[in-house]
């Protein structure tokens, strides 16, 4: 599995990390994926999905 939500397809971006002496070491930001159950292409599926998408909306939950 690809570490990017289905909805907006937000993955890991890659910065640096500084130290109290500011000396830089790389490492990876990873977005807040969880794992639901949304309405794709018409059908419900299970899906990771970013938490800003689950706020905003625009990952439609299914109706029970």
């Amino acid at each position: 599995m690809a570490y990017k939500c289905k909805i907006c397809g937000k993955g890991p971006v890659s910065g640096k990390s500084y130290s109290h002496s500011h000396k830089a070491t790389k490492r990876i930001f990873k977005p807040n994926l969880q794992k639901q159950k949304v309405v794709l292409t018409g059908r419900t599926e299970t899906a990771y999905v970013c938490t800003a998408c689950i706020r905003s909306g625009k990952a439609p939950r299914p109706n029970k």
